[in-house]
Parts: structure tokens; sequence; C-alpha cells
């Protein structure tokens, strides 16, 4: 009959319809009650779940769990709260260490600094010294000389005995002049050295050769071979010699 089967067709469409729809709502009411779970999971209790966000460890059966939160640090608890305190208690510790440095420091100057000043004032001793000793010896030798000089101006003698004693007082005044590597220096017969003779003057004269040396006016001394003073000479003047030599 073709009425009987387009109703069994319309009722099997009609069925079919109703599972379709049971079978969408199941799914929809799971899917539901899987985010509800999820949300749970993931917005914890206050203060005792994970936080949002918070990074997940795997257990021993393998699911994974949320890691415990990090509770923000209170000031009376260690964290990061005591990071400033610590830094400032390492800076106060280093300053103390710069300025420990800074007086050892002083200190090595201020030694330096009186070793220096008495360095200074042995040298300046020293010095000194070295002067003294060095005027003694230069003194010593005509000590004597003084005495003979005191002598004979006390003597009762005649002008030849004067004269006399006069000559030996000046030997032994060359020789103390000796003892200190003073010498006189060559004039009468020796050639005009302008290193060491000073011309005053010259003489007319065909007997000496051309510039040699023919009176001394002022001795001239040297210390070794360094010149005190220069002797003080006249020179003689040959014009034959110059005339011929032209």
């Amino acid at each position: 009959m073709p009425g009987s089967g387009d109703g069994k067709v319309k009722a099997a469409t009609a069925q079919g319809i109703e599972e379709d729809a049971l079978r969408v709502r199941g799914l929809k009411d799971r899917d539901l009650k899987g985010v509800e779970l999820k949300e749970q999971e993931l917005k914890p209790e206050e203060g005792d779940g994970p936080a949002t966000g918070a990074p997940q460890t795997a257990d021993a059966s393998g699911e994974a769990s949320a890691a415990p939160p990090q509770r923000a640090s209170s000031p009376g608890t260690p964290g990061a709260g005591q990071v400033a305190p610590l830094g400032e208690a390492a800076l106060k510790v280093e300053l103390e260490q710069v300025r420990g440095e800074r007086d050892q420091l002083m200190d090595r100057l201020a030694r330096m600094q009186a070793e220096f000043e008495n360095s200074r004032r042995r040298e300046v001793k020293e010095r000194a010294d070295l002067r003294d000793y060095a005027v003694q010896r230069a003194v010593e030798p005509f000590l004597a000389v003084m005495d003979n000089f005191q002598l004979a101006l006390k003597a009762d003698g005649t002008l030849e005995q004067l004269r006399g004693g006069v000559e030996l007082i000046l030997k032994q005044m060359e020789e103390a002049l000796k003892g200190l590597h003073v010498q006189a220096v060559e004039t009468v017969g020796k050639q005009f050295d302008p290193r060491v003779h000073e011309a005053l003057g010259s003489i007319e004269t065909a007997e000496f050769p051309d510039h040699q040396v023919m009176e001394e006016i002022r001795r001239g001394y040297k210390i070794r071979e360094k010149l005190l003073r220069p002797a003080l000479v006249r020179i003689a003047s040959n014009t034959a010699v110059v005339d011929g030599a032209s």
C-alpha cells in the first residue's frame, strides 16, 4: 500500500533525525563538561591552587599536573625583596675594604715621606762632613806655614836672615800645595801657550825666539790638569825671526 510505505519512510526519517539530534546534544554536553573540567584545573582556589599559566610537571603515571605556585614573598620572608638589602651590605663590605686599603696606603706614604726626609737630612749632613773634611785636609798643611811666619815676625835678625827665612817658608808653602796636587805653571823659557799663559806685554829682542816667555809677573797654578788661574807673563818679540819666516 502506497500510503503505508510513505508513513514508514517518514517514521524512519523522523527517528533518524531524532537520534542525530540526541547524538549531537550528547557531544555538546560532553564538550561542555570537558571545558568545565579544564577551567577548574586551570583556575585554582584562592591561596591553594596553581596560578593560571603555571608550568605543569609530569607525575609517575605520566599525567600532567600543575606545578606548585610561587607565592609572593612577604617583607618578613627571604626572597626578591631582600635583593636590595643584600646589595647594600655587599657595598658596605667593599667600602670598608677600600677604606682599609686607603689607610694602609696613607700609612705607607707617610713612612716613605719620613724615610725620604731622613735620607735628605743624612745627605745634607754627609755633604757638610765631606766639605769640612776637605777644608781640614787643605788647611792643615798651611798651619805650620803660618807658625813660621809668626816666628819670622818675632825674630831679631838681619835682612839677609829674614830673607832666607821667607824663602824657606815659601818652599814649605809650595810643598803644602803639592800635597794638594796644586802645581805652578811653567813660564820663563817656555813657548807662549794661550791655554795657561796670559800676555801682558812684549819685549823687543833678537836673541830669543818670538813668543817665548821672557818674564813672569804673576805665577799661575793648576790642580792636576785643571787650570786654577793663568800665569801673567811678558813674551819676546823678535821681528827678525818673523821677517825671515815670511
